[in-house]
């Protein structure tokens, strides 16, 4: 593999500059996290793309499924100024048509738009193959679309996704900067570089654009906007205009898929984020795995794409024979493909200032590791900004924010004068941003960020527009709010809460909530937690404003759907405890459901195939806060709440969904295709392990090394289940029997989860309902560091081993059920004798109901229990100092 490395001997001239300047920001101290408040400005937004914040801050966003919106801080509104007639689609030789990434792609202020009131908008027309950047007249109000004249046209493929670029900005010269990306469907290059020059596979040869020197596409363009509707070429690009084979438009090339420029006022340096290829290994025969990048240009330059990726060269690689050739050479690649209209020598390669793989990186270990795209961000400059009242701190001075639409971390990166990367450091650690697509300062001082949410080409319910305000003195409050009800019948009685508010100088805070019907305002309170009733049906906000003594505010607000009550479902056993599974036990159950709309099960106007009615294994425990936590979905089984609950914090969503294509295939396919495939659990676990591609097409599937093998294998088996309908959908029957047999090669260690669910049919004014009842029985061992409570109790390092440090300590469990406990054993550990434990129900002195007597350490003891039935708090008290137990086991004989 040939390594790149062009960066100069660091003189000692550069070292003496370099330490002056670490020296300089190390003399402003970080500010403390709680200092900076995220305040939610608009939600569930329609796949936002990119933004721009007008002097009153007001803030114009372009939506890509064409879109053109206004936000309204004052008003607290978002209004749709125009609706773009965009090409969303890519039709294949073959007639396939497939979701791409075109449509509209930007919007930006021109510098002087207070006097001429001109915006440009760059975006994909819907019955031409180019995008367009046009410029419009828009002095507020609904945006005119007659008044387009068209700036310049990118032309492009329509055969295959992807890679559209999209970003602008204007330098202090006032030139419009304009990202454009390598318009190649790359997924068939097992994650190295598109280079396949066989005949018609052009829309998947990157050197057809991004490396050819006479074509728009891979590049980041610098052109000056004259009033007349043109442009003219400034200095300073990379091709003297005139030039034979090239673009004078073309200031960067070899760029795969620019994102998010940003401008260093000081230096006139230009950043940016680049989001690299899916390859996760790297090979003699092909070249490296794939990193993103974030780049500095300090002048015209080529980055490398698609002879480059990081630091490192790829070989040539003949598509048609599967051979390899030379390494390419950063000094002086060539571009011979037959799909190239420009010169064949390029120019030098420019080294990235940062890159990073799937897998952790040793040079920069902060960006994690996981999915990754790579998105750009603004660098700070107090003297930026006028009269702002939220500037961020001195600390920030010079340092570029940037971030990654699948990580969603904010990273602060520090670089010398010179423009060497120094360090790097997270951004408030305990904000984790979704699908962050684009972000900037606004005029105020605070930082805006657009979330796209996670999930290609979808309306993300987590989409939002958000912002956070630096607080150099009094910091606002914190605000959390929460319902005791969310839906109901009438009149609905519901207790608000503002537990959880805080305000980190310990201020008073005065509390008002806002109650809104359609944006109308029925009550209001100053309470912190008042009770509110609903007599009309429909969608209430309830938005909680809390003030310091200072007039700093914050809100939040909860959603509340009145005039349909909420199922009630109970899922009750007639036989069998209800709390521990015994294996090849007979659990008799009965289902029953009430509706105050539709009725109920026992007077058959809910009739039983209504309820959905599931009973299954479950190997790995259960967490019964993630069933809390997860989006219920009326068919979906709570056997698969944790591997739910995996997939939604990992970067599975990025590419895959449910039952619908995304990038990748969608979970039910995959399940499909290796249905009745034993081998295929530890093939697919290894698979997302290592990644690769080849299986579903083109798609690449980048490897998850740091993920534990326990967490795959709970994913797989959710992913896996999917092919059997009856196993998530069919329906058990409202009364019946069930043995609690374990699975082939389960061990005693799992739960049984008993689900019914019934969603009800709503009304014309409240939406419908879902009511479950959810019962789990979990294996009758429960170890010490299981038990709810302790009183006189020491654990070990791991909580493996309960000491009792005085007699009469006693451990307890909460709410557990009796019946059918014949017996409890208790099982030691160490070599003091373990003494008697008793048994009590209520409390610590309540009804003993047994007592156990181990004489020897290691020795187990039993404890007959009388026959008792129901559900109490049950309490272990110790007769003797010093003994140690591991844990309690139920027994039914």
């Amino acid at each position: 593999m040939m390594k790149l490395s062009f960066l100069k001997p660091v003189t000692a001239l550069a070292l003496l500059l370099v330490s002056a300047f670490i020296g300089n920001a190390q003399t402003a101290a970080k500010p403390d996290e709680n200092r900076f408040t995220k305040v939610v400005l608009q939600q569930k937004l329609e796949e936002p793309i990119q933004f721009q914040i007008l002097a009153d801050g007001k803030v114009l966003y372009a939506e890509r499924k064409g879109k053109l919106k206004l936000y309204d801080p004052a008003k607290n509104k978002m209004e749709v100024l125009a609706e773009l007639s965009v090409s969303r689609e890519y039709v294949s030789k073959t007639g396939e048509h497939s979701e791409g990434e075109d449509g509209l792609q930007g919007v930006i202020l021109d510098p002087d738009y207070a006097v001429n009131h001109w915006i440009y908008i760059y975006y994909s027309p819907k019955t031409e193959s180019v995008n367009r950047l046009s410029r419009f007249t828009w002095a507020g109000g609904k945006l005119n679309l007659a008044t387009e004249k068209k700036i310049l046209d990118v032309p492009v493929q329509r055969e295959e996704c992807c890679h559209v670029g999209g970003g602008m900005l204007f330098d202090k010269d006032k030139n419009l900067l304009l990202s454009t990306g390598d318009n190649t469907f790359s997924r068939s290059s097992d994650g190295f570089t598109p280079i396949d020059e066989r005949p018609g596979e052009g829309p998947r040869d990157a050197q057809k654009s991004s490396g050819n020197t006479n074509d728009l596409r891979g590049k980041i363009l610098r052109i000056h906007p004259e009033k007349d509707g043109s442009y003219t070429i400034p200095e300073g690009n990379l091709f003297p205009k005139g030039t034979p084979k090239t673009k004078p438009e073309i200031y960067t090339m070899g760029n795969r898929n620019p994102w998010r420029l940003t401008i260093d006022s000081k230096t006139n340096w230009l950043f940016w984020g680049e989001v690299g290829p899916d390859g996760s290994n790297s090979s003699e025969l092909r070249g490296p795995k794939s990193y993103d990048e974030f780049n500095i240009a300090k002048k015209a330059g080529n980055y490398g794409w698609p002879y480059f990726n990081g630091k490192e060269a790829y070989r040539y690689y003949n598509f048609a024979t599967k051979e390899s050739g030379a390494w390419y050479d950063p000094l002086k690649p060539v571009n011979n493909s037959p799909n190239n209209t420009g010169l064949n020598v390029l120019p030098p390669t420019v080294d990235p200032f940062i890159w990073y793989p799937y897998a952790a990186s040793e040079q920069f270990p902060e960006m994690g590791s996981g999915g990754r795209s790579a998105v750009g961000g603004p660098i700070f400059h107090k003297s930026d900004f006028k009269n702002a009242k939220g500037l961020f701190p001195a600390y920030y001075e010079g340092k570029w924010l940037i971030t990654d639409w699948v990580r969603g971390w904010l990273l602060s990166v520090t670089f010398d004068e010179q423009g060497n990367y120094v360090s790097m450091e997270r951004f408030l650690p305990n904000l984790t941003l979704r699908g962050p697509i684009d972000m900037k300062f606004g005029p105020d001082g605070s930082l805006y960020v657009l979330e796209y949410g996670n999930g290609y080409f979808k309306d993300n319910p987590e989409a939002e527009l958000i912002k956070i305000e630096y607080n150099g003195g009094n910091r606002k409050p914190t605000v959390q709010v929460a319902a005791d009800k969310t839906a109901g019948a009438l009149p609905l009685k519901v207790l608000l809460s503002s537990q959880g508010t805080t305000d980190a100088d310990g201020d008073v805070l005065k509390y008002a909530w806002k109650i809104t019907k359609a944006g109308v305002v029925t009550q209001s309170s100053t309470k912190a937690n008042p009770q509110i009733i609903l007599a009309q049906s429909g969608v209430y906000k309830a938005t909680l404003t809390v003030t310091d003594p200072k007039g700093a505010t914050n809100s939040k607000s909860v959603e509340i759907a009145a005039g349909n009550a909420v199922p009630v479902v109970s899922f009750a056993f007639t036989r069998g405890n209800s709390s521990y599974y015994f294996p090849d036990n007979t659990i008799d159950y009965v289902v029953s459901v009430s509706d105050k709309e539709d009725g109920s099960l026992a007077n058959k106007r809910i009739t039983p195939s209504q309820v959905s009615v599931s009973i299954n294994y479950l190997s790995e425990g259960y967490d019964m806060t993630v069933v809390a936590q997860r989006q219920k979905t009326f068919d979906a089984s709570a056997q698969y709440a944790v591997a739910k609950g995996l997939i939604g914090k990992s970067d599975c969503n990025a590419c895959h969904a449910l039952d619908t294509k995304s990038l990748g295939p969608s979970f039910t396919e995959v399940a499909l295709k290796y249905k009745g495939n034993d081998a295929a659990q530890a093939a697919l676990v290894k698979k997302i392990k290592e990644g690769g591609s080849g299986v579903w097409g083109d798609a690449m599937m980048p490897a998850h090394s740091t993920m534990p093998n326990a967490e795959l294998n709970t994913i797989v088996k959710y992913i896996l289940s999917l092919s059997n309908k009856s196993q998530v959908q069919k329906s058990l029957p409202v009364t019946g029997s069930y043995m609690t047999k374990l699975p082939a090669e389960q061990t005693n260690k799992g739960s049984f989860i008993f689900r019914a669910a019934y969603q009800d049919k709503g009304t014309k004014l409240a939406p419908a309902q879902f009511g479950e009842s959810i019962v789990v029985l979990r294996n009758p061992t429960v170890l010490v560091n299981e038990t709810a409570k302790s009183n006189e109790i020491a654990f070990n390092g791991d909580r493996s081993v309960a000491t009792a440090k005085s007699k009469g300590a006693y451990l307890q469990l909460s709410n557990v059920d009796l019946t059918d406990i014949k017996s409890m054993e208790f099982t030691g550990a160490g070599n003091n004798p373990l003494g008697s434990i008793e048994v009590r129900i209520g409390s610590p002195d309540g009804t003993m109901i047994g007592k156990a007597s181990g004489t020897g350490g290691n020795g187990n003891a039993t404890a007959q229990i009388t026959s008792t039935s129901g559900r109490h708090h049950v309490f272990f008290v110790f007769g003797e100092a010093e003994a140690k137990i591991k844990a309690i086991s139920m027994v039914n004989k």
